[in-house]
């Protein structure tokens, strides 16, 4: 038997934000082991914690999708970290806790306590690549809606790597269906986890509207996306002038699926995109086997 939590992240009310599995207890299991259970969660992230090889971590995290292993994802960073917090597993020092994964070290930072607290991570650094013009095209056939071209639509590596897109406003960010099996096709021509588009809202309590897409991994509609969001966060201070300003903004993702969840966002001065929110566990319990 191993511990195990489902936290939702990105909300403090349980069952809405995006779930993650966290295996608490993984060292002794291998690759297949650790795909087979992603497989059986079928939930967008299933997180194993694992001794540090680093000496400045306080663990190890190996993050996988139902068909897939990723080197770093934004709400499964946030969701492990609350748990092994919740467990007893680690401890904060001076407030923050480092996480090794296959990106490197990821600081959280840590805020409040109970029902109060707020993690944030601090994103690896991107790399932003503008899709070609046939690609452009590819991605509007994909959404079945045009998209901005004067924010010149990007390919973004954070660890994991996401095709991103303005469109017109929030509106039509909500409106979208996607055709999938296209999706699926670009991602893996393009070597991308997924697309992540927003659309700006005129007015409310978030900023902007966030969807993300994963059919190669076997996620359609990923609720609330840390990576994702980040991603567009770099992309946004690339493109509208945010460069070289600290900034920070709130986006609304989920709604579309009946998980609505609020993402942080900040981008420091010197470029470095945070991501945080609230945490809530919702399963608290052992796998047997």
């Amino acid at each position: 038997m191993r511990a195990y939590k489902v936290v939702d992240v990105f909300t403090s009310t349980p069952f809405e934000g995006n779930p993650v599995a966290v295996v608490l207890d993984a060292d002794d299991l291998d690759t297949a082991q650790m795909q087979a259970i992603a497989r059986w969660t079928n939930l967008s992230e299933t997180t194993f914690l694992l001794k540090p090889t680093h000496a400045e971590a306080d663990y190890r995290l190996r993050i996988f999708t139902p068909r897939s292993e990723l080197p770093f994802a934004g709400h499964p960073t946030l969701g492990s970290a609350h748990a092994a917090l919740e467990a007893g597993r680690v401890a904060p020092h001076a407030g923050a806790l480092v996480q090794e994964c296959g990106a490197g070290l990821i600081r959280i930072a840590i805020d409040g306590a109970g029902a109060s607290q707020r993690l944030t991570l601090d994103m690896p650094q991107a790399s932003i690549t503008p899709l070609s013009p046939d690609d452009v095209a590819e991605l509007e056939a994909v959404l079945g809606q045009p998209v901005r071209r004067d924010s010149a639509p990007s390919r973004i590596d954070v660890g994991a790597v996401w095709i991103v897109a303005q469109l017109q406003d929030a509106q039509a960010v909500i409106d979208l269906t996607p055709d999938f099996t296209r999706s699926a096709a670009l991602e893996r021509r393009l070597k991308a986890t997924g697309v992540s588009i927003f659309g700006v809202h005129a007015q409310g309590e978030t900023d902007i509207e966030v969807r993300s897409f994963a059919p190669s991994c076997g996620v359609d509609e990923d609720p609330v996306c840390g990576s994702g969001n980040g991603s567009i966060a770099a992309f946004r201070a690339l493109h509208q002038g945010q460069a070289g300003h600290e900034t920070g903004y709130t986006a609304s993702q989920g709604q579309c699926v009946g998980r609505n969840g609020r993402v942080s966002l900040d981008v420091a001065m010197d470029g470095t995109v945070s991501v945080g929110g609230a945490c809530v566990t919702c399963v608290d319990g052992q796998l047997i086997f």
